[in-house]
């Protein structure tokens, strides 16, 4: 008997991971389509911020109001279209935002055959300082200089 007669099928997706080496090398890209990505959404937030001060004004809206009302939306519309330009630009690369306004996204690797992911941070002192696995809660930040001790002691002891 078929369990999901009917129903969609399930789709596996494959992602590319990146060596360290190549996210490093990456960061100017990466960087630039971030900050990119953070200023289409702050943007489109403060758009639809004026749009909505426009509307909750009391009393009935005169042509004036409503034309900058219809321009505000129109403005947060053209900055959404934007920001999902730059989040599908970074997606191409399977590097996906997590937080647009704090500049944070995640690069995919593989760490003892689990997918883990290097924590891109825009606004830090160095961009790719943190990791994480796909299982840890999404405010985990591992350091990245303890998993690049360790593969190079593994690799070391490999050599010998």
């Amino acid at each position: 008997m078929k369990r999901n007669k009917g129903g969609a099928k399930r789709r596996q997706e494959t992602i590319q991971v990146w060596s360290h080496e190549r996210a490093r090398a990456a960061i100017p890209y990466i960087a630039a389509v971030v900050r990119s990505l953070r200023e289409h959404w702050l943007d489109a937030t403060a758009k639809h911020e004026t749009a909505r001060r426009l509307s909750d004004h009391p009393g009935r809206p005169d042509r004036a109001a409503l034309i900058a009302h219809a321009d505000a939306l129109r403005d947060a519309s053209k900055a959404e279209d934007r920001f999902e330009e730059a989040r599908a630009e970074l997606e191409k690369l399977d590097i996906y935002c997590l937080d647009p306004s704090g500049g944070l996204a995640l690069i995919p690797f593989m760490h003892d055959n689990l997918l883990a992911w290097y924590v891109f941070d825009l606004f830090g002192t160095d961009p790719i300082r943190f990791w994480r696995f796909h299982s840890d809660p999404l405010e985990t930040r591992r350091p990245l200089t303890q998993l690049l001790e360790n593969a190079a002691s593994e690799a070391g002891w490999r050599k010998a």
